[in-house]
């Protein structure tokens, strides 16, 4: 298979990193990392004015109607930038879920803010570490109002509307709920990430409207999608520290050679590069298929999450071991990486959970295709 974005879409990202190189510089995330807001609203609102945050959401609600491939564009420049705004909450995930399983109301009322950055979205799923699935959710909407506690909530703290999963009797289902309403509390978790904080989310009889005709299967469809776009994410996170590590090697001097000539730097910064470098072609697999709706979306899905989780984390580990003693310190921008790469890796489930789900959808294939 043959793939590559177009001249058209190489454009948009350009334009999208010129905005990010002059709006998202590491300050701006350190102001986030060492500050209590959530996220840059200046930051969020300024893609929504790119129009970016709508790249698939159609016009009629409020999007740009470019399509997943600029999406998965936007969000490798995402990465790159450690931007702190709430994009994968937010349009992955929320927008996510209302595109795929939404009523018409749902999606006129909450996808025109989410576009624009006015409103922030996310998904509450967890409610104990680990894994999550029908029987470690017990959340329940019953009357309209919803019952329970959500853990890890991804861009909590500052979210206007949240996805919530709830067990209905027979499986998974989904809700929608207001966590400005009354019945809602949210409170702050610990993260190794703060530029992208997590929150605890409890409901007691929250007022809450259900999405009808919601299961796990529309769950398991919206995650594989996003961790397509996440993966695009975790990609460009992963080249930035390379080239973050590289331009140090060689730049440093140590007993008057530049460390890059020294084989064991080398060696590291090559197999940073390897990594990294699988993780575009699988990425890429993963925007075709998502583009194209293939048969092939779970295990491309599956793919992208576990090759560009060990990418981005492979990379930024070792370019604080590039750096050396300073790699350590708060004053270098090697630790932005490190915990986004970390953070990253289990906001939508750890990376053994989705090793699991891509041998059981290469099964299946193996078994259709035996048939």
């Amino acid at each position: 298979m043959n793939f590559d974005f177009s001249d058209e879409q190489r454009q948009l990202q350009d334009h999208v990193r010129r905005f990010l190189t002059d709006k998202c510089g590491s300050d701006v995330v350190r102001k986030v990392l060492d500050g209590d807001a959530p996220f840059d609203r200046e930051l969020l609102k300024g893609l929504g004015e790119l129009g970016v945050l709508g790249a698939a959401i159609p016009e009629a609600y409020g999007g740009s109607g470019m399509g997943p491939l600029e999406l998965c564009i936007v969000a490798e420049e995402l990465g790159r930038a450690v931007a702190p705004a709430p994009v994968s909450s937010s349009v992955y995930l929320a927008a996510g879920f209302l595109m795929e399983a939404g009523s018409e109301e749902q999606k006129q009322a909450w996808l025109p803010g989410i576009c624009t950055g006015e409103t922030v979205g996310t998904f509450a799923h967890a409610e104990k570490p680990g894994r999550v699935s029908a029987k470690s959710v017990s959340a329940s909407l019953s009357g309209g109002k919803l019952s329970g506690t959500k853990i890890a909530v991804p861009d909590g703290l500052g979210a206007d509307m949240a996805v919530v999963s709830v067990h209905d009797g027979d499986g998974l289902a989904l809700c929608i709920v207001d966590l400005k309403a009354d019945g809602v509390t949210v409170e702050a978790m610990d993260c190794i990430d703060p530029s992208r904080k997590l929150a605890k989310i409890t409901f007691d009889n929250a007022p809450a409207e259900a999405i009808a005709g919601s299961s796990a299967e529309t769950i398991a469809a919206v995650l594989d999608k996003a961790a397509i776009y996440i993966g695009f994410e975790q990609l460009g996170g992963a080249d930035m520290a390379l080239a973050a590590a590289t331009e140090y090697a060689k730049e440093r001097m140590a007993f008057g050679r530049q460390i890059g000539s020294f084989q064991a730097v080398k060696h590291m910064c090559a197999d940073m590069y390897v990594s990294a470098t699988l993780a575009r072609s699988n990425a890429y697999y993963g925007a075709w298929a998502v583009s194209t709706g293939a048969a092939e979306l779970p295990v491309a899905a599956a793919t992208v999450r576990v090759s560009s989780t060990q990418a981005y984390q492979y990379c930024a580990k070792n370019n604080i071991q590039v750096h050396g003693g300073m790699g350590f310190t708060w004053a270098f921008d090697c630790h932005l990486h490190y915990r986004r790469s970390n953070g990253l890796a289990v906001v939508i489930g750890p990376q053994s959970q989705w090793e699991d789900r891509l041998i059981d959808q290469m099964r299946l294939a193996n078994a259709s295709a035996a048939a």
